[in-house]
């Protein structure tokens, strides 16, 4: 019988490409650009910073808590998130064309590449070590599942986004490259099909 399981990536890798993500995002912001394209890839970020934070939240951190409730980033992870969620709330209020702006997005990828970093060096190892490879792919069929209802209400808004912020970038090829591998690894067949001997 046909299991989205086996053929998910585990949640520390699903993890790892949301951070490469919104990092790809973050180096196409430059101060030069036109308000409107600014507007379109701070909004590209939040959108997949909320997302991301609330599949952690509902799904990763739990676990972990649950497994190891010593382990010290864990205790900060949530609060992070939301100091995160209160800057995203005063970047979406804020207008491309506000020189306010840039100085938030430039605030928010400082504290968002600290919390990537603890996160990368500190809590996906030590997932790692604690969690089994069959448990951890488990946890990366629920984010599936889980993002795809966290995206499905914003799909269009999130491509306008996503196309306004790229447009002219070779970034675009990118993030979309990377997309469309991700998807790959994470619904294709792990072997390729060979035909039977005749």
């Amino acid at each position: 019988m046909f299991s989205l399981n086996k053929l998910c990536p585990t949640i520390t890798n699903m993890i790892r490409f949301d951070h490469s993500h919104v990092m790809v995002t973050f180096h196409q912001y430059e101060k030069d650009k036109s308000p409107r394209v600014k507007k379109a890839l701070a909004d590209t970020i939040c959108d997949a910073l909320e997302i991301h934070a609330t599949l952690e939240e509902e799904i990763f951190y739990p676990v972990m808590r649950q497994r190891d409730a010593g382990e010290p980033f864990i205790h900060k992870a949530e609060p992070e998130h939301m100091e995160m969620r209160r800057m995203i709330d005063e970047l979406r209020r804020t207008s491309g064309a506000d020189p306010r702006h840039d100085k938030l997005v430039m605030e928010l990828m400082r504290d968002v590449m600290h919390h990537v970093a603890d996160e990368e060096t500190t809590l996906l190892p030590h997932a790692e070590a604690k969690l089994s490879r069959d448990m951890l792919t488990d946890m990366g069929a629920k984010m599936t599942r889980r993002r795809l209802e966290l995206v499905g209400p914003k799909a269009g808004k999130l491509a306008k986004e996503h196309a306004v912020g790229f447009s002219g970038s070779a970034a675009a090829v990118v993030v979309g490259l990377a997309s469309a591998l991700f998807a790959a690894k994470a619904f294709g067949p792990k072997k390729p099909w060979k035909s039977s001997p005749a």
